[in-house]
């Protein structure tokens, strides 16, 4: 039976297999040394994305790494940097009277500054269901015209336009009883963020395929131009990672960086432009809170005019207010790349996934909940 174009293109065996893994391996040792040749002894790449620290966890390729190769987590999981304030406001949304919190299931553990969740706060009563899709909400919101349904929007490019897609539907249909948080962080800041840290030893970064598909590759220019730290974007499967981390290292060896797209089947090189287009309409450049780093502006979305009535912070009057990180936890350095899970005294004993202190253990994309799942 012959395997479908679209098979071919998107499916699993070609890009897990075996043999071409081996011969990936083998040409990652030989980079590797000659690498660290050029970085004094060691290569350090930070792979941006949740889903890829996850992928890396699962597949024990970790393990297999040269000696000369550390894989760094970075802020790329959405849970994870959001702020404390911010999970504070989440929590004060939903002890509102008469409102329908709807979320994506990975916020329902994540603890504010007084140790309470989402599912803490069903328990004492609040009303609060785990959703699919933001469209979801706003249909819940269309069949309870007497309740105000709040959607909890956190994420980064590639939520954002989901989001700006329900507002702009519950907009058509004239509800006043939908709203949405806008807690959006935008992923080129973020690196120039990580860039502009004097401590970083950042390598060569990983980019993320699902926020790439959506703004493309032209936004990362800088890193490599202005910053000559190498880029590639890279797809999910083990042999997509194996093979971004050699494109990596081949731009470290050659000593010329430039954005590459390894995962050219699902990332066109101008990204999405009609959800470019929803974002556009729906927010504005702000600045944005970050879990253990503070607020920095130009890094986050909040609602452009046309769209203010939608912002559920605004609509209930809940302000920010500065809240401490969970005594012990490491996972704001995490996130920076300045630590790995096991540097952590909580990691694995005050802090598991049932019982998580900090949202890297809570989130599927965390990458404390990828190293006590899997193993360093």
């Amino acid at each position: 039976m012959k395997t479908s174009a679209a098979a071919a293109r998107f499916g699993s065996p070609l890009w897990r297999d075996k043999t071409l893994a081996s011969a990936a391996m083998r040409d990652m040792e030989k980079l590797s040394a000659a690498a660290a040749s050029k970085t004094g002894g060691t290569v350090n790449f930070m792979e941006v994305c949740g889903t890829h620290t996850m992928a890396i966890a699962a597949s024990g390729m970790r393990r297999l790494l040269p000696k000369e190769l550390r894989m760094l987590s970075g802020p790329g999981c959405p849970v994870c940097v959001t702020s404390q304030g911010d999970i504070d406001r989440v929590l004060a949304l939903a002890g509102l009277p008469d409102v329908i919190i709807t979320t994506f299931g990975d916020m329902m553990k994540v603890k504010g500054s007084k140790g309470l969740d989402l599912n803490s706060m069903r328990e004492r009563g609040a009303d609060v269901r785990v959703v699919y899709s933001p469209l979801d909400a706003v249909a819940l919101a269309e069949a309870n015209p007497g309740r105000e349904v709040v959607f909890i929007g956190v994420g980064f490019e590639t939520t954002a336009p989901v989001i700006a897609a329900a507002v702009a539907r519950a907009k058509k249909l004239g509800l006043k009883n939908f709203s949405s948080t806008a807690f959006f962080k935008l992923v080129p800041p973020a690196l120039e963020m990580l860039l502009s840290d004097p401590e970083n030893r950042i390598h060569g970064f990983m980019l993320p395929g699902h926020v790439s598909a959506i703004i493309g590759l032209a936004p990362y220019r800088f890193v490599a131009e202005k910053r000559r730290v190498p880029c590639v974007v890279t797809g999910f499967e083990p042999l997509d990672i194996l093979a971004g981390i050699n494109m990596l290292l081949r731009q470290v060896v050659s000593g010329e960086p430039r954005v590459e797209d390894e995962y050219f089947r699902a990332v066109p090189q101008d990204g999405n432009p009609a959800a470019r287009k929803l974002m556009a309409e729906a927010f504005t450049v702000s600045a944005a809170s970050w879990r253990a780093i503070g607020t920095l502006k130009g890094t986050g979305l909040s609602f452009s005019k046309a769209y203010a009535a939608f912002d559920a912070v605004k609509k209930f009057r809940v302000p920010y207010k500065d809240a401490p990180e969970p005594k012990g936890c490491l996972c704001g350095q995490i996130l920076l790349g300045k630590a790995l899970p096991p540097d952590c005294r909580l990691f694995g004993k005050a802090c598991t996934p049932s019982s998580a202190v900090g949202p890297c253990m809570v989130s599927s994309e965390g990458a404390c909940a990828a190293w006590f799942k899997y193993g360093g």
